[in-house]
């Protein structure tokens, strides 16, 4: 997928992933592109040194609250293939 990191949010790659449909093993195998891993750590940083804007500081905490369910899932999915 190929996105503007400028125009697109962080967590708007973990959205379309669920949304085209999932199999737990493509949960587990889901990665974040090099541009959102960039843009997240742009986010990060930016917190870190006290200098993120409102809105800046809405995408990182949308992200990490995505981040986490990804986490979860990415759990759950395993389980579901060992149950296999």
């Amino acid at each position: 997928m190929t996105t503007s990191v400028n125009t697109t949010k962080v967590y708007d790659e973990i959205v379309d992933f669920i949304a085209a449909g999932t199999t737990p093993q493509s949960v587990i195998n889901f990665k974040l592109s090099d541009a959102a891993k960039e843009r997240l750590e742009y986010l990060v940083y930016q917190h870190k040194i006290g200098q993120i804007t409102p809105e800046d500081k809405s995408e990182l905490d949308r992200f990490l609250t995505l981040e986490h369910i990804m986490t979860l899932a990415k759990a759950k999915a395993h389980q579901h293939i060992s149950a296999e």
